[in-house]
């Protein structure tokens, strides 16, 4: 066997360190690398969540506004839809008159229901004629569709009640308020055409026989209607349509 000489011993002794060393060395290089990757990915993924989050935090402040958008535009057209219902209403209410009396129905910034004198009863408007110049049957009708409205039609007991109500003695026992109430072919039919159903007759004969009927003042409600013939001149009670809009928000017409 060979012997080495102290030069060589001493050669190979000093070598294997350096070889470790390299080997360390590059380890920890790679090591270093791993980890530099992995900081860059962990800051990569940190800020790809914090654009992710801004942007869907800009998508949901768009929804919102759009939904706001969308929300005043329905309600907008809600308003528009409501406003074109109110004009429709009033623009046919106005041509069911000859010359429409504006003055009667608007006073100071607000329209009112009725025209001025008029009562306002269940959506209806009421003239109790009370001047001194009384009418026929006929003239009654006449003064009536002057002013777009007909002698009253009654149609329940309430509205009975009230005609009652606000109807006043005057002159005699015989004298009454015309209604828009006639007989014909011996049936009692109203103005509007429907035969009468609620038959408010007196008990007994009070007055003059005819083909008229009056309401006398003071009388029970159900028992206050009288016959009187065309020629008898009375006082009247008008009824037409009050000028109240159509279910929205509000019942009164205020525009």
């Amino acid at each position: 066997m060979s012997k080495f000489s102290c030069e060589e011993i001493y050669e190979n002794v000093r070598s294997l360190p350096k070889e470790s060393k390299k080997t360390a060395t590059s380890r920890s290089r790679r090591l270093w690398w791993c980890l530099g990757i992995i900081c860059f990915l962990l800051v990569g993924s940190i800020v790809v969540n914090i654009w992710t989050g801004l942007q869907m935090y800009d998508q949901k402040a768009n929804i919102r506004e759009l939904m706001m958008k969308m929300g005043n535009s329905q309600n907008h057209s809600e308003e528009l839809t409501r406003e074109n219902i109110v004009l429709n209403f009033l623009l046919g209410f106005i041509l069911k008159f000859d010359n429409f009396p504006v003055s009667e129905y608007y006073a100071g910034k607000e329209w009112q229901p009725c025209q001025k004198g008029w009562i306002l009863f269940q959506k209806k408007c009421y003239l109790f004629f009370d001047l001194s110049s009384w009418k026929t049957w006929e003239g009654s009708q006449q003064h009536c569709q002057s002013k777009s409205a007909d002698l009253v039609v009654v149609d329940y007991l309430e509205e009975q009640e009230f005609l009652s109500n606000h109807s006043t003695f005057y002159y005699d026992n015989n004298h009454g308020y015309w209604l828009g109430l006639t007989q014909r072919n011996k049936s009692w039919k109203w103005n509007d055409g429907r035969n009468d159903t609620l038959g408010y007759w007196m008990k007994t004969e009070f007055g003059g026989s005819g083909s008229y009927a009056l309401l006398i003042p003071g009388s029970t409600p159900t028992e206050s209607w009288d016959t009187s013939d065309a020629e008898f001149q009375n006082k009247f009670i008008c009824e037409q349509e009050a000028l109240i809009k159509p279910e929205t928000k509000a019942n009164m017409l205020d525009i």
